[in-house]
């Protein structure tokens, strides 16, 4: 497994250093060698977003401007695999899954398609190994199969597209993660000069509520 990988499931791999997974998005280098287009121009997206990320906190009001219904409880449940809750909270606590949603819906119509079937690509691989949609699986069946996508040794064409969904997902979910007072004060004991000055709150009107 090529340790510049950031985040590789706490549950199957062990615990990752989140100070090194910032570091090296700060640095720009997530999936930036193997990554196909439409995956760099998402994660630039969400980097360059990351300012606007999601409260942690208000959630009432909030529906998804892009996802539906059910491809948003299958991104809830794979951002929350990329970092999950362990002593802080992890990225369904920080709100992850609304900050995808407003980046997909400043993106291209040709990226925002290719991550909506990336999302459909899970499901069916999911229902094809498991007989359930990845969000009905199991926590050791989901593990399972990511771990599959994030191995760097993984040269079958059949998982090419789950490869580079998850790519895109991964550098989208530490993007929107690390940018909220969960993932910066909580997680990382920032005092407010690691990243950002301070918190201003998202101005875009698809991250309030």
């Amino acid at each position: 497994m090529d340790p510049s990988e950031v985040r590789l499931l706490k549950r199957a791999q062990g615990d990752v250093n989140r100070r090194d997974a910032l570091r090296t998005l700060a640095a720009g280098t997530i999936g930036a060698v193997t990554s196909t287009t439409w995956v760099e121009s998402l994660s630039a997206l969400a980097q360059a977003h990351a300012h606007a990320a999601a409260s942690p906190v208000a959630t009432q009001g909030w529906a998804p401007r892009v996802l539906t219904a059910r491809q948003n409880t299958t991104v809830i449940t794979l951002t929350e695999l990329i970092i999950p809750e362990t002593d802080t909270p992890g990225a369904r606590a920080a709100g992850v899954n609304r900050f995808i949603d407003g980046v997909l819906h400043e993106a291209t119509p040709p990226d925002r398609d290719r991550f909506v079937r990336g999302l459909a690509w899970i499901d069916e691989r999911s229902t094809a190994l498991f007989g359930r949609a990845f969000a009905d699986a199991g926590v050791a069946q989901q593990t399972t199969l990511l771990t599959r996508l994030a191995d760097a040794d993984n040269t079958d064409a059949g998982d090419r597209p789950g490869v580079e969904f998850f790519r895109a997902i991964k550098s989208m979910t530490i993007s929107g993660y690390y940018t909220t007072e969960i993932g910066l004060r909580r997680e990382l004991g920032d005092d407010g000069r690691l990243m950002l000055a301070e918190f201003e709150g998202c101005t875009h009107p698809e991250h309030q509520g």
